[in-house]
């Protein structure tokens, strides 16, 4: 599969493009400046030589061609992002992985953005894309670290099942990642929230956690079939 990745340059998004390419999928790592993502796709492949033919990148056009576009921008330009590219993203599979936070002194806060939640508010600019709420926990200095496994489950949700299944085949190839179908879009709310707990976390203990549950037997995947 070949994944674009708006805001590629960012750690997210760059660390997200190197994991996709250690996984065998072709990621386009986008921006607004060619130059800039060509910098970094240049520093991945210095730091993971093998990656090499599999990482490609563009401006945000080019990214916005591929198979399936994750939105890894700040959240704030999320849905402005995607609505500029509506056209080509329309039937595809989008993936929102914007969280609507803010730090206030030692803590760290959620915001509730236009209809909820980031991921509503893309599906709302671009009504003709497949929208999935994922990858939102994932701690980016894990994603790109390639050599070792991201030990967490990730969270999924979204109004189109088919499209939740392709985004679940994606994280079942991730080593130490297992999928979790959370449900209806609308969830995503609670999701993105749930971010600011984790920072908080990783402020007060000094380390880098992801979400791991328990009671589910399955040791793969747990979406739905």
């Amino acid at each position: 599969m070949r994944v674009g990745i708006f805001g590629g340059t960012g750690p997210a998004g760059s660390g997200l493009a190197a994991r996709l390419a250690s996984i065998g999928d072709e990621a386009v790592i986008g921006s607004r400046s060619k130059d800039r993502a060509k910098e970094v796709r240049d520093r991945l492949v210095v730091q993971w030589p093998k990656l090499g033919d599999r990482l490609g990148c563009g401006d945000n056009n080019d990214a916005a061609a591929c198979d399936l576009v994750v939105i890894a921008t700040p959240w704030d330009s999320a849905a402005t992002t995607a609505h500029a590219h509506a056209n080509d993203l329309d039937g595809k599979v989008v993936v929102s992985m914007a969280n609507a936070l803010v730090r206030v002194g030692k803590e760290f806060q959620p915001l509730v953005p236009p209809r909820g939640s980031v991921a509503a508010h893309v599906q709302a600019a671009v009504p003709g894309c497949r929208l999935v709420a994922a990858f939102h926990h994932l701690p980016a200095k894990e994603l790109g670290n390639v050599n070792e496994p991201i030990d967490s489950d990730v969270l999924i949700c979204s109004d189109d099942p088919s499209a939740i299944a392709v985004v679940a085949d994606i994280v079942s190839r991730i080593p130490g990642c297992r999928p979790l179908d959370a449900g209806e879009l609308s969830n995503a709310m609670a999701i993105e929230a749930f971010t600011a707990v984790l920072l908080q976390l990783n402020v007060r203990y000094k380390t880098r956690v992801a979400p791991k549950l328990t009671g589910i037997k399955s040791s793969r995947s747990a979406v739905d079939k």
